[in-house]
């Protein structure tokens, strides 16, 4: 509903905009026949323009040297959350955002494309070195390790920080199949 209240406040904001936008087009016919000849000029020095464009996809572009990357794999899906030593969010990737339903969510195939993805985003955030912090006993793990270095990134660490209780909670009941 917010989307829907933004998209009526900009076509109301266009609409005012417009109308005078008309009356000078009259008044002066001599206006339409400069504004071609200034389009003309930087198609032609195109190169000038199509610099900045890679930098303006990446939002609250910021150069962030040295990141972790946390890979949580369980049995069912692989997710990749790239941050900055703080915490803060980076980048980020999932099964389901890469387009895998079902159980091709948990493969190691899935895995691997889950964090070239997440991988893109922060390189193009300056990101170059990064401590692998790895949670779970999925299939995705070792193929998410191997993604990130593919990827370009310096590996400093690696840490297995799957929780193991010390004979806590009692586990589920065991799978017949």
């Amino acid at each position: 509903m917010a989307e829907e209240k933004k998209d009526k406040e900009k076509t109301v904001k266009e609409a005012p905009a417009a109308a005078p936008a008309a009356e000078p087009k009259a008044a002066a016919p001599e206006a339409p026949a400069a504004a071609p000849a200034a389009p003309a000029d930087p198609l032609a020095t195109g190169t000038e323009e199509a610099k900045p464009a890679p930098r303006r996809r990446v939002k609250g572009s910021k150069n962030i040297p040295v990141g972790v990357v946390h890979i949580l794999a369980s049995f069912n899906n692989t997710v990749v959350s790239i941050t900055d030593p703080a915490g803060n969010v980076i980048s980020w990737s999932s099964g389901g955002r890469c387009g895998f339903k079902g159980s091709r969510k948990s493969t190691a195939y899935a895995g691997t494309v889950i964090t070239q993805e997440a991988c893109k985003v922060a390189l193009g955030h300056g990101l170059h070195e990064v401590s692998v912090l790895v949670q779970g006993p999925g299939s995705g793990r070792e193929s998410a390790i191997r993604a990130v270095q593919a990827a370009g990134l310096t590996i400093t660490s690696v840490r297995d920080i799957t929780p193991v209780p010390h004979n806590g909670c009692r586990p589920r009941k065991r799978r017949r199949v």
